[in-house]
């Protein structure tokens, strides 16, 4: 008769954990969701004070050799094209991010 009592007793607390451990998860998905979405709600950055690097992603090509060039970074988001062979190199794929 102990162990019928000992067994209704764990029986009957089991929902009660279930509820609790439940409600922890629904908390912590509800805080992780709010993070998330509030992450995505921040305003775009001011743009770099003048004189400063910008990343660009351009590649040119000289038309004279063929050689290429990436640049990464400039001072303007659409800078003077570098030169190779006395010539101007040319643009060949400017990436849109």
């Amino acid at each position: 008769m102990v162990a019928a009592v000992a067994i209704g007793a764990a029986v009957s607390t089991a929902p009660v954990w279930q509820l609790v451990v439940s409600v922890v998860f629904a908390a912590v998905v509800i805080r992780l969701g709010y993070a998330v979405i509030s992450s995505l709600a921040q305003p775009a950055p001011e743009p770099p004070e003048p004189g400063t690097l910008r990343k660009v992603r351009l590649t040119y090509r000289c038309s004279i050799c063929g050689t290429e060039v990436r640049m990464t970074s400039a001072a303007a988001e659409e800078p003077e094209p570098p030169r190779h062979c006395l010539e101007d190199m040319e643009l060949v794929a400017p990436v849109m991010e």
